[in-house]
């Protein structure tokens, strides 16, 4: 059945986040012909409507308030349900990012509806709508579909791919009115602790260290390394609670979850907790000192020796790889 789905445009530093434009795939296929909703929320966004027809969008709204500068579940609900009530959907995808695991179970509950949160894939099969997400820390999938009502999901970012960039296309972005008022939550001022280049949530490459790196200093070559590759640094919570490195960086099952094309581990054990923030990595390397290291049991490819060592070897053979592309 043809269905209206929206789709939240998450925007950050005054340009859409990479999962806005996979959520609009996911969209296309859970609307089956039906019309995909481009929703943007924020004091001056409309400019970025563009980005989302670019990928597939075929119609863009906008709530802009000084009000939605910075999100707040309680502003960005009251503008989001403001677009609900006009366009009454019967789809709703939002990227499974920091804003939507917090704005898709608020605006769920508004709603009474259901939600199926972190879904790594989404397909038409036998007349139903079959999401896909990890359990158990990753270690099992299970699949769901929605039997009655809406259709509202959360995405992983980095597993379904964006529909192919159309740069000539273009559109109009309608105003929606919203009142936002009652706000119980006031920012006042933003300390980013997260490092500067690649969203780590969104890196296709990762390479993080953990204890094995000894130091804070010991993190340089990793940088370097993730430079060279295009990629972003992150940490085992072991590395971040030895004070190596900040929490803004871990991964795992209390930090972020990653799946990026390569995950590049230097000098983690391959602790349960870790594993379960990257273990659906699509190519996953290891290096340790350790044969026996749990990390290896996981990893496509390893490498057994001292990081220190071997991660600069491999930046310079990268480096060469790219001079002679």
């Amino acid at each position: 059945m043809a269905r209206k789905v929206l789709v939240l445009g998450e925007a950050r530093d005054g340009q859409l986040r990479n999962v806005s434009f996979e959520a609009i795939a996911a969209a296309k296929t859970v609307a089956e012909g039906g019309e995909v909703v481009g929703v943007l929320l924020g004091e001056s966004v409309s400019s970025l409507g563009n980005d989302l027809y670019q990928y597939g969008a075929d119609k863009v709204v906008a709530v802009e308030d000084a009000k939605l500068a910075q999100y707040t579940p309680d502003g960005f609900s009251q503008a989001l349900m403001a677009v609900i009530e006009q366009e009454n959907p019967e789809g709703i995808i939002f990227g499974h990012t920091s804003l939507g695991k917090d704005l898709a179970p608020k605006v769920a509950s508004k709603l009474g509806s259901g939600l199926i949160s972190d879904a790594v894939a989404v397909e038409e099969a036998g007349g139903n709508l079959v999401f896909t997400r990890p359990i158990y820390s990753g270690k099992a999938f299970e699949k769901k579909i929605v039997t009655d009502g809406l259709v509202f999901a959360t995405i992983r970012p980095n597993n379904i791919a964006p529909l192919e960039q159309d740069a000539g296309k273009s559109g109009e972005v309608s105003t929606v009115s919203a009142e936002i008022k009652d706000l119980r939550t006031i920012i006042k001022d933003v300390v980013r602790k997260a490092t500067e280049g690649v969203d780590l949530s969104e890196a296709k490459v990762v390479v993080a260290g953990g204890r094995g790196v000894k130091s804070e200093e010991g993190f340089e070559p990793l940088k370097e390394l993730a430079d060279v590759l295009g990629g972003a640094v992150g940490a085992s919570r072991g590395a971040c609670d030895a004070d190596y490195c900040d929490y803004s960086l871990q991964i795992g099952q209390t930090g972020k979850v990653v799946t990026p094309d390569l995950y590049i581990a230097a000098g983690i054990s391959g602790a349960i907790q870790h594993l379960a923030g990257m273990s659906n990595s699509k190519v996953i390397v290891a290096i340790n000192k350790d044969p026996e290291a749990n990390i290896f049991k996981v990893a496509d490819y390893g490498i057994v020796g001292d990081l220190f060592e071997v991660v600069p070897m491999l930046t310079e053979e990268f480096k060469k790889l790219k001079v002679n592309a």
